[in-house]
This record gives structure tokens, C-alpha cells and sequence, in this order.
């Protein structure tokens, strides 16, 4: 998963460039040469503090560079996404400057971003193990994790059952709590609304009535005028006072045109028109004649219209533009009544369904504590086991799986249980198990570390891992038992050591040697990947302080021969 490390200008490192590959990676090299700041600068990549003492003498700031391929992890590609870097090609550089002053910055993806940010990306994928380093392992949330990961699928379902019960009370109390705390203004709420729908029942208004309403009293509001005008387009039409109208002036215009009717078709056709027109005169002015005689003066309906109209306009003023409004909100309004006269009822069936949901995760809870307890003592028995082959036999792990609260109807539930899981250990026969941070000492920590690490592979995989001075106090048979150790990580992932041991050394699949220039810097090209040839020498060198010993060579060449086969 990572590709490529590039270093400028950290501690003795001038500019350094590491090409990583699957597998055992080792770094091996003469002590002061940097091979612990491989180990820092990955640090510095997972959002380690940044120390301005590490920028190299004379240069104005430090330069880090990953290259992680995230062609397998999509949860990886997705966060990059999310802080708004880019991946090119499922591939994803992280980078860290830390300037001479003390200032530092993080990019993601070409993405500028905090330095708590550029942890939050790259920490889950990289578990680095070494005397100065944050341990995924010791924190308390990572133990629990860990233990349930290891526990297997059917523990998985338990875990999954607990969840969703969990989640069920969770949300069953939000709406209790939200509930009680809101009677007041619940109450206060249902008194308004009875009030408005009391006074909509008062005056029952009718669909469209506002509408209906405003025309009846324009029109009796008008009512004179509307019939005089009436009156007058009457006798405008037909008069029969004998007065020049409209009927007349077209019945002289046809008698004229149908005298002349037989010299010409079209004096005959317009004589023909003026016929249809007579005839609809005659009808409009008995229409019109009508619509007046119709017209009368009511002032008592007005009146009426007028109040009516008076109270549905105090209803629009309140619940609606429109009287079609303040229905629909009467309609709403009685359903949010209903609800809130409801209340209680509601208060009791969800107290209710909190005492049922409680006492099924009570039960849950209690499921999952036993099978974390049985989980746990496989797993504190096989790390103990991966102990005494790491030089650590008298070393025990023991795993606590406490309740953090007590049993009963007040009992206080977790989101993943109530158990509290801590990994204790103790490095010597007859001492009490203690915390893994106060147990064992940084060389000794590394290795207990690393047992766990493989007895989890398996079940909780972590894509990298890297390991600094996991071998501190081993030699010999120990020393060997670590190297197969680690090459048996590195078969579920991506492991990187930095080791002054040739038997842990020997174990890897690549040998990177950090060589010191003749002025104490670490140049380009003084970062080397081994082939088979240069390993032997440089295993000898481990071995014996020389490259040229002859016995050191054949012992280095022994070493290797036996790591291949596995002896």
C-alpha cells in the first residue's frame, strides 16, 4: 500500500528516496546513519507533532512525501475525496513540511489541509510500533475493536444484534426526552389551535364563498346604477317612445338595400346581413330589458353580504389568504390537534417501549460480555504463546472484559456493550498484570506489539505496519523467532522494520541499507535497495562488524538459506 517514501532535509537525511513493495521490508545500517528517520518521517505522515530540532542543520525546512496506493482500500480514496485531494490513478500523495521556525503543513492529494486531518486519512491504514510512537493498540476504543474483530462472525452478530438494539432505545429516548420537555409548549400549542378551529366552526365557511360573496355585493352595492345603465342601453336598442334607435336605423338601412335588391347580388347579400342583425337587436334588447326589470335594490341582503364577507375576512386574516387556506388549515390543524390531545398516551407506549427495549439489551449485553470473555482468554493465550518465542517467556497478556456500570433498571448501556476491554500485562512470574503503556519498556513493548499484531492478522488486517527497535534485547534463537514472526505479518500486509539484527534482517523479502556519506549525510544514492550478493555482505556486516570476514559471509549466507526454507 505504500509505494514510496521520500525524505528532504530531516535530521541527517539530505534527500533520501525508499521504494516499498509488498511484503518484509528491512532497513539495516550503521547507527547514526538515519534509519530511524524512516520512522519519524512516517510519523510525521500519520500527524505525529513536528519537532523543528529535525530540520537538518542549514536547510529552512523538512520535507516528507508518501505514495499510497489505494487501488484496494476505497475507504481511503473516499477520504481524500472528502478534504478535497485527488487520486490519480489509485494513487494518493501525503506530504508533511515542517519549516526551520517551527511551522508545519499537511497536504492530502495536493489538498492543503490541517495536520489533524491528514492523520484522520492516513492513521487507520499505518500501525507504527516503536519506544516514541502512538500505539493503535494501547488506546482503550482500538483493544475493544480489536478483541470483537478477533472474537469471529458469530460474535460479529452479537455485536451487529446489540447495535440495532442500541440504536432502537437511542432513538426512542430522543423522542421521550423531547416529548416531557415540551409539554408546556405542547400544551400551549393545542390551546391555540382549539381556539382557531372553535372559531372557524363559528362562522363555517364554505369553499369558493369569499369569491361568490364579493360579486353578490358589488352588484347589489351598484344596484341603481347597474339599472339605469341597463335602462338606457335598452332604449338605445329598441325605444318605444318613438325616439331614433338602433332597431330602427337598421331596418330603414335593409328596407333600402332589398329595394334595390333585384339590380344587384351584393346590395342583395349586406340587405340579407341587416336582416340577421334586426334580428339579433330584437334579441339583445329583450335580454337587456330583462337584466333591468331584474335589477332591484335590497338593502337587508347587502347588509347581510357585507357581514358575511366581514367575517371570513377576520378567518383570512388569521389562518389564510383564502377561505380554500383556512379550510385546509383547519383540516391540518385538527390532525396536530389530535395529536397533541394524544400526548400522553404517547409519553406512556414510548416509556413503555424504553422498559421492553432496556431489558432486551440488558439481555444482549449480557451475551456479548460472555462471548467477549471467552474471545478474550483465546486471544490473551495465543499472544502468550507469540511471547515466549520473542524472548519474553515469563511475559503473560491477560485481557479485562469489565462492566462499566452495574446490572439493574438503571444499568447505563454503550454504544458497542457495557464491558470496558484492557489488554494488562505482566513480564515476569508472580508480577500483577499492569496496562500495556506501564507494563513493558519500549524494546519489549515493540515485541508485545508485535505478537498481537499477529495473532490478529487474520481478523482485524491493518494494511501497514511498521516496526522500530521491535527486536531490542533479542539475539540468538529469539532473534530468529522474531524475523519469521514478522515475515508471517508481512503475508496479510505491508511491513517495514528498522532492525541492527542480520537473523530479523535475513527474514525480509526487500533489504534497504542506509549508508552515511563521508560528511555524515545521507545522500540519494546512499539509500540502497540489496540484491542477493550485497545482503550477504551486508548481513556479514551485522554479523561481524565486516564485510570481508569469511566465516561472516558463510554465517551471513547460512542465515539466508535458512530464512528461505522456513528452518
Amino acid at each position: 500500500m505504500l509505494e514510496e517514501l521520500r525524505i528532504s532535509s530531516l535530521g541527517v537525511i539530505e534527500a533520501s528516496v525508499l521504494e516499498l513493495g509488498p511484503g518484509l521490508t528491512v532497513v539495516t545500517g550503521e547507527t547514526g546513519a538515519g534509519k530511524t528517520m524512516v520512522v519519524t518521517a512516517l510519523g510525521l505522515l500519520l500527524g505525529a507533532r513536528a519537532d523543528s530540532g529535525a530540520v537538518r542543520t542549514g536547510a529552512r525546512s523538512a520535507r516528507v512525501e508518501g505514495v499510497l496506493d489505494a487501488s484496494a482500500v476505497q475507504e481511503l480514496a473516499e477520504a481524500v475525496e472528502a478534504v478535497g485531494g485527488v487520486v490519480e490513478d489509485d494513487r494518493v500523495v501525503v506530504a508533511r513540511n515542517i519549516s526551520a521556525e517551527g511551522r508545519s503543513r499537511a497536504f492530502v492529494g495536493g489538498a492543503s489541509v490541517p495536520v489533524a486531518t491528514l492523520a484522520e486519512v492516513t492513521e487507520p491504514w499505518v500501525a507504527v510500533h516503536g519506544q516514541s510512537d502512538q500505539h493503535r493498540l494501547l488506546r482503550a476504543q482500538a483493544q475493544r475493536v480489536a478483541l470483537d474483530s478477533f472474537a469471529g462472525p458469530e460474535h460479529g452478530a452479537l455485536l451487529g444484534d446489540y447495535e440495532e438494539l442500541y440504536a432502537r432505545l437511542q432513538s426512542v429516548e430522543r423522542k421521550l426526552a423531547e416529548m416531557v420537555a415540551s409539554a408546556r409548549e405542547r400544551a400551549q400549542e393545542a390551546d391555540l389551535l382549539r381556539f382557531g378551529l372553535a372559531e372557524i366552526e363559528t362562522v363555517e365557511p364554505r369553499a369558493g364563498e369569499d369569491d361568490e360573496l364579493a360579486a353578490e355585493e358589488s352588484r347589489l352595492g351598484f344596484a341603481d346604477t347597474l339599472r339605469a345603465a341597463a335602462t338606457q342601453a335598452r332604449d338605445a336598442l329598441s325605444s318605444d317612445e318613438g325616439v331614433a334607435d338602433a332597431l330602427s336605423a337598421v331596418a330603414a338601412a335593409r328596407s333600402a338595400l332589398d329595394g334595390v335588391r333585384e339590380h344587384d347580388t351584393e346590395a342583395a347579400g349586406l340587405a340579407d346581413r341587416l336582416a340577421e342583425l334586426s334580428y339579433l337587436l330584437s334579441d339583445l334588447a329583450t335580454d337587456v330589458a330583462s337584466y333591468a326589470s331584474g335589477i332591484e335594490s335590497d338593502p337587508i341582503r347587502l347588509a347581510a353580504v357585507s357581514e358575511r364577507r366581514a367575517a371570513l375576512t377576520a378567518l383570512t386574516r388569521k389562518y389564510g389568504q383564502t377561505v380554500a387556506e383556512v379550510l385546509g388549515w383547519a383540516e391540518s390543524g385538527s390532525r396536530r390537534l389530535l395529536e397533541l390531545d394524544s400526548t400522553d398516551t404517547t409519553i406512556a407506549d414510548l416509556e413503555g417501549e424504553r422498559a421492553e427495549l432496556r431489558a432486551k439489551l440488558g439481555e444482549a449485553a449480557g451475551v456479548l460480555s460472555a462471548s467477549r470473555t471467552r474471545a478474550a482468554a483465546v486471544l490473551a493465550e495465543e499472544v502468550t504463546g507469540e511471547l515466549a518465542l520473542l524472548a519474553m517467556p515469563s511475559a503473560r497478556l491477560e485481557i479485562a472484559v469489565r462492566r462499566h456500570d452495574s446490572e439493574g433498571p438503571d444499568q447505563r448501556f454503550g454504544p458497542h456493550g457495557v464491558d470496558e476491554v484492557e489488554f494488562l500485562l505482566a513480564t515476569n512470574v508472580g508480577a500483577e498484570p499492569r496496562p500495556l503503556a506501564k507494563g513493558a519498556s519500549g524494546g519489549e513493548l515493540s515485541r508485545v506489539m508485535l505478537a498481537l499484531e499477529v495473532s490478529l492478522a487474520a481478523t482485524n488486517p491493518v494494511p501497514v505496519f511498521v516496526f522500530d527497535e521491535v527486536d531490542a534485547g533479542v539475539g540468538g534463537r529469539a532473534a530468529i523467532e522474531v524475523g519469521r514472526r514478522l515475515a508471517q505479518l508481512a503475508r496479510s500486509a505491508q511491513v517495514l522494520v528498522v532492525t541492527h539484527l542480520p537473523q530479523v534482517a535475513a527474514a525480509a523479502d526487500r533489504h534497504v541499507v542506509v549508508e552515511k556519506a563521508s560528511d555524515g549525510s545521507v545522500t540519494t544514492s546512499g539509500l540502497t535497495v540489496l540484491d542477493d550478493e550485497a545482503r550477504v555482505r551486508e548481513l556479514s556486516r551485522m554479523l561481524a562488524g565486516v564485510e570481508e570476514s569469511e566465516a561472516a559471509l558463510q554465517h551471513a549466507q547460512e542465515l539466508l538459506d535458512g530464512a528461505r526454507s522456513g528452518a
